[in-house]
């Protein structure tokens, strides 16, 4: 069936959103379409100009038979300033307050719409960075490894505290807690992450780095290479962090439990986000 160009710029758009960094050839849309690839290239480059405009993300195309196009997702400064301010204003809300000076998070975690925006943030600041995996540990950083993993079209690995018999074989290694300076077990299938894979790790808070320092020894028995580290939330007075080179959404810099006042900041997402992207442009 042929199709109309409004219909074809609909339906292009779709493919794209949901394949992300994904190379699609012009001979598949030409194909697809019924239609010669001198017109899949002017919808392609419509396209273009209203994602970046919109801030949905780019298309960078590639030459040649085996090339086509391919969709990065972006966040432009102004959206993602407002959703990190959001996110903090919805941090600061004295109501999180839990015994201890804990903060209630599973609200914003369980939230499809909060948890979706967050993934795009993290998958904004590494999408130039070559990812195979998205890594978390359970439970919390569950939801944004999610998020994250379907802007990056990537699939997820889950480290547990324990091994489960559905997994198989496990490889488990002890790790010392960067807060409670406690030796503590993490365990992932071995089926579960190739060898030599790049990896993404992502959490929903850091203190001291002591979870994500366990997880990046983790990757070690796979041969496998620590491509970034994303964070929804990192506190500010950690002492002897034992992870410098991170992006974090918000940074928890005080909590005072008799006045019930929380205080939210933006992370180091602009500073590091640029880093990130220079640090791929030069390879």
């Amino acid at each position: 069936m042929k199709f109309r160009r409004s219909e074809r710029l609909i339906d292009m758009t779709n493919y794209l959103l949901e394949h992300p960094r994904q190379l699609v050839s012009l001979t598949f849309f030409s194909e697809r379409y019924l239609s010669a690839k001198s017109s899949i290239s002017e919808d392609l480059g419509i396209i273009k100009d209203t994602f970046e405009h919109q801030g949905i993300g780019t298309l960078k195309t590639f030459p040649g038979a085996a090339g086509g196009v391919y969709y990065i997702p972006k966040v432009k400064e102004e959206d993602a300033e407002r959703i990190l301010d959001d996110i903090c204003l919805q941090m600061a809300n004295p109501d999180r307050l839990l015994p201890g000076g804990y903060l209630y998070m599973t609200d914003l975690l369980g939230h499809p719409n909060m948890v979706q925006k967050v993934g795009k943030l993290l998958a904004s600041a590494f999408a130039s960075k070559e990812i195979d995996v998205i890594m978390t540990v359970a439970t919390k950083g569950i939801p944004i490894a999610y998020a994250t993993a379907a802007q990056l079209n990537v699939p997820v690995v889950i480290v547990r505290p324990d091994s489960r018999v559905t997994e198989g074989s496990t490889v488990s290694i002890n790790y010392v807690s960067g807060s409670s300076k406690r030796i503590q077990t993490m365990v992932l299938s071995k089926r579960s992450l190739p060898e030599g894979a790049n990896v993404l790790i992502v959490d929903d808070f850091m203190k001291a780095g002591g979870t994500i320092n366990g997880m990046i020894s983790l990757l070690q028995e796979f041969n496998a290479t620590l491509s970034g580290i994303g964070v929804l939330v990192e506190s500010e007075h950690a002492e002897d962090r034992l992870v410098d080179e991170y992006v974090s959404l918000v940074k928890l810099k005080n909590v005072d439990v008799k006045q019930k006042q929380i205080e939210v900041v933006r992370g180091n997402y602009f500073s590091r986000r640029e880093v990130v992207t220079n640090e791929n442009s030069e390879l």
